[in-house]
């Protein structure tokens, strides 16, 4: 029976963890269950715990006479983090595997926490750069449009930290992203070199789309925390809308001042345009995965996992099936191989199959319905509003997709049948232990054992 001080320190613990591991992007069933896993070894059984968007709480009653004992912790800024979600998602391995105590445990934490990034900003914006060059090679656009992309994304990439450091909300950083990407193809446009100003913008709508977390909320939801994938769909669709008016309002800007901006048409794939796309998915994953702090281990099998998912959507498309279904089937394979890669990599699986679905984000689909709304013809409009449900049919597939192909690819071992909690569906972070697990540990502290303790884990 642990003291109210131990108490006390354990809760606190826990609500750190899952703080910085729902900041970093993890789902709201992923938190829960890590912070219970890491409450339950420390030796504070019976604790609940309660995860919304922006807060996590914990609370333990060990007696009905006594007072229970409750913390709460804010979440107060959302960021794609995956260098402190890898740290983090160790630290708790470290600690179920019974490597470190409480309280090295939370100087390490302390450490992740006030270290910062071993990578550089510059270099950050520069991967933001080098991820829209690639969705510019996967549109089929020239060495003018790669490098125009490239600046627009790393002009958008300095305005929206400076905007964030500002302490604007995420929703205007949209508008001024969507905004700049007009602005910079427009004036691209203008120049005496010819350059298709839509497959800039569409580039850039991909790098804006990249920083919504449509996954987190697909899987909240499909886990049973509607509340909290209630309140993720809202974020995401008021970023989109920021999007949305950012871009038509450049496009309307654009219009007014004559500049011919014409259709995107990505034309009929042959063995070319195949490679092409190809090489372009793996550039825009990896850079993606680069800018997002994802440790530099599993930045190459990222980019080879985005090709050959792309290569899929492709093969699939061909033959007449709807696109859909067809990012669908893609996804569904970068569930199905990201957590014996990830495993393997030693990061959580979370990072490998944001990373990879990145290329295959509806930027496409969302200018062709903004383009065709602004003309406003009765005929465009139709097309224009069945271009952008397209756009939320894809991004649904991706996420349902992804989500149903770690459902399969989880283990299947006898130890990983029996979780130790049922409240979460397949784990894209956090560790897996079963109820083996803790039997072995009974044994242990009653002598019966050989004194050893272990873990089964995504590794």
């Amino acid at each position: 029976m642990l003291d109210p001080r131990q108490v006390n320190q354990v809760l606190d613990f826990c609500l750190r963890v899952g703080e910085l591991l729902l900041a970093s992007g993890a789902g709201a069933a992923d938190v829960t269950a890590t912070m219970q896993s890491v409450a339950q070894h420390l030796g504070l059984r019976g604790a609940d715990t309660d995860v919304t968007f922006t807060s996590v709480s914990m609370s333990h009653h060990a007696d009905p006479e006594e007072q229970p004992i409750v913390a709460t912790r804010t979440v107060k800024q959302r960021t794609i983090d995956y260098e402190h979600l890898t740290r983090v998602d160790h630290l708790v391995r470290a600690i179920l595997h019974d490597q470190i105590d409480l309280k090295e445990a939370r100087t390490s934490l302390a450490r992740i926490v006030s270290s910062g990034h071993i990578r550089a900003r510059w270099r950050v914006t520069l991967a933001w750069g080098a991820m829209c060059a690639g969705v510019a090679i996967q549109l089929g656009g020239d060495l003018y449009v790669v490098l125009v992309a490239c600046v627009a994304a790393m002009l958008i990439d300095r305005l929206q930290l400076r905007m964030s450091r500002a302490r604007l909300p995420f929703f205007y950083q949209q508008v001024a992203g969507g905004g700049l990407a007009t602005a910079v193809g427009v004036s691209a446009g203008l120049a005496p070199v010819e350059v298709d100003i839509s497959l800039v913008i569409t580039a850039n709508i991909v790098m804006l789309l990249a920083g919504i977390g449509f996954m987190g909320a697909l899987q909240d939801a499909l886990s049973g925390f509607y509340v909290t994938a209630g309140a993720r769909l809202t974020e995401a669709i008021l970023a989109t809308a920021g999007i949305i008016g950012g871009v038509s309002g450049g496009l309307s800007v654009a219009q007014m001042i004559g500049v011919d901006i014409p259709p995107l048409d990505p034309g009929r794939g042959d063995l070319q345009t195949f490679g092409m796309l190809v090489v372009g998915a793996a550039v825009c994953a990896a850079s993606f995965s680069y800018a997002s702090y994802a440790p530099g281990r599993i930045i190459a099998p990222i980019a080879g996992v985005a090709a050959v998912a792309i290569a899929i959507a492709q093969s699939i498309a061909l033959p007449g099936i709807g696109r859909t279904w067809s990012v669908a089937m893609a996804a569904l394979f970068v569930g199905l191989v990201a957590f014996s890669v990830a495993g393997r990599m030693r990061v959580p699986p979370l990072v490998v199959v944001v990373s990879a679905v990145v290329p295959m984000l509806p930027g496409l689909s969302i200018y062709r319905g903004l383009t065709l709304l602004a003309e406003g013809r009765p005929g465009d409009t139709s097309a224009g509003l069945l271009a952008m449900v397209t756009a939320a049919s894809v991004a649904i597939a991706l996420s349902a997709g992804v989500i149903l192909g770690e459902y399969i690819a989880q283990p299947l071992k006898r130890e990983a049948r029996r979780l130790e909690t049922r409240l979460a569906g397949p784990r894209l972070v956090g560790p897996i232990r079963d109820r083996s697990t803790r039997t072995r540990r009974r044994r242990s502290e009653n002598g019966n054992g050989n004194g050893e303790a272990t873990a089964v884990n995504g590794d």
